[in-house]
């Protein structure tokens, strides 16, 4: 790595390049795509990978895309963006607000997307020079918010020799020009739990002589986040939260069956793989006590996003150099689920946060997955500085302990 030489070259390349880059951005968020449908903006990223000389291979579902810089024997590093929008209005009055209803990049990944564009530009500007200790792997991500893209790409071999993977995420109450980082737990486990009673209903006036599903499934709705409460160790910050109740269709009438839907959210890991079992035995239990049959469906989302320590270690080296020692802010623990989770199941890396305050901005907050939603677009520059900087502070580190070896083949 250039050491004090990179910082210089960053400014000169964003001197040149940032205006174009904050372009691109703002075509993306005009021109939003749902989880695997985002083929233009697919073929915008090809589009300009290939204008600098790479070569991009699209994943075998038709968007999202990966892409390799640097061919010689050394450590492989990946860096990640998520490439699709979410399903909600934009709301804001500017002049690239999305153009397409009910879509919407609320959740700052075409910035994101840009931020990894950017930075691939000018690592394959270092790779021409000779400057590059290792190799690169650039992963663009399809339908992080379904979720399921990260499973896909995996399933593609994106990951295969890859040693190290990095990634960024939007944060509105971090201010430009900070990055927040945080060794183990930065986001949480989310997954979809839906639990459907059944019985043979009846008369309003006679509940003893069937199962009440009604007072069942409140009694489900209450119990069952208390019961957990004593069931999953308390620093596991296990939460279930309803989001729908439906039953019954007339008020004199039991119904034969009751529909409550919540995520379940959790900080830890051990206590997510343990979740569902403890999950539906308790739900069969409370469900029995008043004669009613129980169904559970417990659907997987995201593990807890666990960062490695060495690689928490790696971005703190390289903000310290891209943006000044005191860029760096700590960060909590979200309760947010992120599918960059599984790929910290397969190979070691963080996720870090990118600051999108605006110092002169005065108004209310503006919170991912909501149609106000907007950044400070001075991130893009950071953004990039931040992973370039990350990728070679690895590459080297890395290096330094690694025999060579023959560079592994991917197929997609």
């Amino acid at each position: 790595m250039q050491g004090r030489d990179l910082p210089e070259q960053l400014t000169a390349f964003l001197a040149r390049r940032e205006r174009d880059f904050i372009g691109f951005r703002r075509d993306l968020h005009m021109h939003p795509e749902l989880a695997f449908a985002e083929h233009r903006t697919t073929g915008r990223i090809v589009e300009h990978l290939r204008g600098v000389g790479l070569h991009p291979r699209v994943l075998p579902g038709g968007t999202g895309l990966v892409c390799d810089i640097g061919s010689g024997p050394g450590p492989t590093v990946a860096l990640r963006a998520d490439i699709d929008a979410l399903p909600l209005t934009d709301e804001k009055d500017v002049p690239y607000r999305s153009t397409v209803p009910g879509a919407a990049h609320a959740c700052g990944h075409d910035v994101h997307t840009t931020v990894l564009l950017a930075a691939g530009v000018f690592l394959a500007q270092q790779d021409r020079a000779g400057a590059l200790p290792g190799r690169v792997r650039l992963v663009f991500q399809p339908a992080e918010e379904l979720p399921g893209g990260a499973v896909e790409v995996i399933n593609a071999g994106a990951l295969e020799g890859v040693d190290r993977i990095f990634a960024l995420h939007c944060d509105p109450r971090l201010m430009v020009g900070r990055v927040g980082l945080r060794t183990g737990g930065i986001t949480a486990a989310c997954d979809q739990l839906t639990v459907r009673l059944s019985g043979p209903g009846g008369h309003t006036a006679r509940p003893h002589l069937t199962a009440d599903l009604v007072y069942a499934m409140g009694k489900v709705v209450t119990e069952l986040p208390a019961a957990l409460s004593r069931r999953i160790d308390p620093r596991a910050g296990f939460s279930l939260v309803w989001g729908r109740i439906s039953a019954g269709s007339a008020p004199n009438v039991i119904p034969d069956d009751a529909v409550a839907e919540g995520t379940v959210r959790c900080l830890d890991d051990e206590a997510w793989h343990a979740a569902p079992d403890i999950v539906k035995g308790l739900v069969e239990s409370v469900a029995a006590a008043y004669g009613a049959d129980a169904e559970v469906t417990y659907k997987r989302g995201v593990p807890p996003t666990i960062n490695e320590a060495s690689s928490v270690d790696v971005m703190r080296e390289a903000t310290a150099l891209a943006l000044g020692p005191d860029a760096a802010s700590p960060t909590p623990q979200s309760l947010g689920g992120e599918d960059f989770a599984w790929y910290l199941e397969n190979v070691p890396g963080a996720l870090a946060r990118l600051g999108t305050h605006s110092p002169d901005w005065d108004g209310p907050m503006l919170d991912l997955h909501r149609g106000t939603f907007d950044v400070d677009e001075r991130a893009i520059g950071v953004g990039t500085r931040f992973l370039v900087t990350t990728a070679l502070t690895a590459l080297a580190a890395d290096g330094r302990d690694r025999v060579p070896a023959a560079e592994e083949a991917v197929s997609f």
